[in-house]
């Protein structure tokens, strides 16, 4: 949980408002009404580390092709030129934060992405960038 700014905390001159190292006004209304909305140290960890899940090249490239269709692991490979050991690998880091989803068919497993809220954050950051391309 967020600890309460204490006006204490920073330097001060008599009788004014308190100011940061750059002796700039720090505004404590504000701050303290913007902490109930601060993203919890916890729940930053998380996305933390769903952010650094997709910050990998292969793992990209793997759910630009789910998101288009769900195949099975011989045919992600094929697509990109890796090895199957390779991409179940990269899959099962997918499926660790839940990013990608799996069924079995006889001996054959199927990936495709985990839900619509996956494809909307693929297809959303796809659209940021092709924007400030242009």
């Amino acid at each position: 949980m967020t600890q309460p700014i204490q006006a204490a905390e920073f330097t001060s001159d008599l009788g004014s408002a308190p100011q940061c190292e750059q002796h700039c006004p720090i505004h404590l209304d504000q701050i303290r009404q913007l902490q109930p909305e601060m993203l919890p140290l916890e729940r930053a960890q998380q996305m933390a580390e769903f952010f650094g899940t997709l910050a990998d090249p292969t793992r990209l490239r793997l759910l630009s092709v789910l998101a288009t269709q769900e195949l099975c692991v011989c045919d992600l490979a094929t697509a990109l030129k890796m090895s199957e050991s390779a991409v179940s690998h990269q899959l099962r880091v997918l499926r660790s934060q839940r990013l990608v989803k799996y069924r079995k068919e006889g001996r054959n497993v199927h990936y495709s992405l985990a839900d619509s809220h996956v494809i909307n954050l693929y297809r959303e950051v796809a659209e940021h960038l092709d924007e400030t391309d242009s």
